[in-house]
């Protein structure tokens, strides 16, 4: 695997997150900045999965606007 490119960033944190961050990257031999990476890399991959598909959506779209009255006979 090639080197990665990498940017610093500055932000402002929860000093109890921080604290937990620290201890977690200490006891596990890690650094901060790798398990600053992990966090952000799950929050991306855990968004993705959440929204979904443009073709799935657009489907169930056309399939509302076709048979509208037919899902209110049967909610009811």
């Amino acid at each position: 695997m090639g080197k990665q490119t990498r940017e610093k960033f500055a932000t402002q944190v929860d000093a109890e997150i921080l604290s937990t961050v620290r201890g977690l990257a200490q006891s596990e031999g890690r650094q901060i900045q790798a398990l600053i990476d992990e966090a952000l890399a799950d929050l991306i991959e855990k968004r993705k999965q959440g929204r979904p598909r443009a073709h799935v959506m657009a489907a169930y779209q056309e399939s509302h606007e076709r048979f509208a009255p037919l899902y209110k006979k049967l909610a009811q």
